[in-house]
C-alpha cells in the first residue's frame, strides 16, 4: 500500500530509551537546560526513526519522546484550557491486580482557541529526519478527550453558559490545527481516542451518567465533533483514529467489545482508517466490523504491547481470517493493540521485545498481503 494506514503499522508511542529518561530527570531537577534536553530528545528520535525503518515499517513516529503523556501535553496547549487544582484518578487493571493513575484535571476557563500549531516544531523535526525514506506520522488526542476528561463540570459557566458554543469552538480549533499540520507537510495524522472505546463499557457509561452526561448518546456527539474538525482537511491528508481501553504500565481501564458504538462509529466517522484494540478477550468479537463500509481500512491491533511474549504467526493469521468474515481482507491491516509507552513510564517489556513485535507485524503483513 502506498498511502496510510499501511498493512504493517503501529499506533505511535515507543519505549523511552534510558538516556532520555535520565535527561528528563536531570531537567526536572534543574541539572540541565531545556536546550540540552531537546538535544538528547533529537538524538533519541533520530535513532528510533532509523529503528522503525530497519524493522520494515512504512510509517514512523517520534515515539512521542517529547511528551509525558499521549494526550495532556497537547490538550494543555490549547487556548482556554488550564490545569485544575483538582486531580483525576483513573483505576487501571492488569493480570496481577490493579493500580491507579493520577493526573491534574483540566479546566476550561477561557474561550477554546488555537494559539499556536501544537507540536509544530516536533513534527517538523520528525518530517526532516524521515525524509523520503519513511512516512512521518503525527499523533494527537481527538477533540473528544477534552470533554471526556471533565465533562460539563470542567466548563466555566461564565465562559460557556451554552455547551453548543464550547463544541463549536473546540471543533474550530481542531480544524485549524489539522489545516496547519497539513501545511507543514503532514500526510498521516492520527486522532487518539480512548473515549469511543470506553463508552462500550457499561461501568464507564454509569460513571458518566452519574456526573450528568448523556452517556447513552455521547458517542454520537463525539462523532459529529470529530467530523466537524476534519471537514475542511485537504485530500492529501490521511486521517485515522485509534481506540483502546486504556494503556498505562501494561494495564487497562475499560472492557467490552465495540458493539455499543460500532454502527454509528464505522458508518459515520469521517476518517480513512480505524486502529482497533483486539489483543485479548476483553476486546470482544470481530462481529462489530460488519458495519465497516467499503473503502475504510481497519488496522487490527492483534499484537499486545502489554507484555513481551511474542505472538505466533499462525495465531495472527488465524485471527485475520476470523476478522475477514466480517470485513474483506483487502480492508485489513495489522498493528500492535496500542502504543508501547502511552505515558513516559512505558509498558512492562524491553526495547528488544518491542522491536521484535514490530518486525513480526511486518513479516506477517508481507506473508498475508504480499
Amino acid at each position: 500500500m502506498t498511502s496510510p494506514p499501511f498493512r504493517a503499522d503501529h499506533v505511535g508511542s515507543l519505549l523511552r530509551p534510558a538516556a532520555l529518561l535520565t535527561a528528563r530527570a536531570d531537567r526536572a531537577a534543574g541539572r540541565i537546560s531545556p536546550e540540552e534536553l531537546r538535544s538528547v530528545e533529537d538524538t533519541a528520535i533520530r535513532e528510533v526513526v532509523a529503528a522503525q525503518r530497519a524493522a520494515g515499517l512504512s510509517a514512523a513516529t517520534d515515539g512521542e519522546f517529547r511528551r509525558t503523556s499521549w494526550h495532556m501535553d497537547f490538550i494543555y496547549r490549547l487556548g482556554g484550557i488550564s490545569a485544575s487544582d483538582e486531580s483525576i484518578k483513573v483505576k487501571f487493571r492488569n493480570a496481577a491486580g490493579g493500580l491507579e493513575f493520577t493526573s491534574a484535571a483540566l479546566r476550561v476557563d477561557g474561550p477554546i482557541r488555537l494559539t499556536e500549531t501544537v507540536f509544530a516544531d516536533d513534527f517538523a523535526f520528525l518530517r526532516d529526519v524521515a525524509g523520503d525514506a519513511i512516512t512521518p506520522k503525527l499523533t494527537i488526542p481527538s477533540p473528544s478527550m477534552v470533554h471526556y476528561r471533565g465533562g460539563l463540570a470542567a466548563l466555566d459557566p461564565n465562559v460557556y453558559p451554552d455547551e453548543e458554543a464550547f463544541w463549536a469552538d473546540l471543533s474550530a480549533a481542531y480544524a485549524q490545527q489539522v489545516a496547519a499540520v497539513a501545511e507543514l507537510g503532514c500526510r498521516y495524522l492520527q486522532l487518539d481516542d480512548t473515549s469511543l472505546a470506553y463508552l462500550n463499557d457499561p461501568a464507564q457509561r454509569a460513571e458518566l451518567a452519574a456526573r450528568g452526561d448523556d452517556a447513552e448518546h455521547q458517542h454520537l456527539r463525539y462523532i459529529r465533533q470529530i467530523n466537524s474538525a476534519l471537514a475542511g482537511r485537504p485530500e492529501s491528508l490521511r486521517v485515522t483514529t485509534h481506540m483502546c481501553r486504556g494503556n498505562f504500565r501494561s494495564s487497562w481501564a475499560a472492557e467490552g467489545g465495540y458493539d455499543f458504538v460500532a454502527e454509528a462509529l464505522f458508518s459515520e466517522l469521517a476518517v480513512d482508517g480505524f486502529f482497533l484494540e483486539y489483543d485479548d478477550p476483553r476486546s470482544g468479537s470481530f462481529a462489530p466490523l460488519r458495519f465497516v463500509p467499503p473503502g475504510k481500512m481497519v488496522v487490527l491491533g492483534l499484537v499486545t504491547t502489554k507484555r513481551g511474549e511474542l505472538e505466533s504467526k499462525d495465531d495472527l493469521k488465524r485471527r485475520l481470517d476470523e476478522a475477514a468474515k466480517y470485513v474483506p481482507i483487502e480492508q485489513l491491516c495489522l498493528s500492535p493493540q496500542c502504543g508501547f509507552s502511552s505515558t513516559v513510564e512505558g509498558n512492562a517489556l524491553t526495547h528488544d521485545e518491542q522491536f521484535a513485535k514490530l518486525a513480526l507485524i511486518v513479516e506477517v503483513a508481507q506473508e498475508v498481503w504480499g
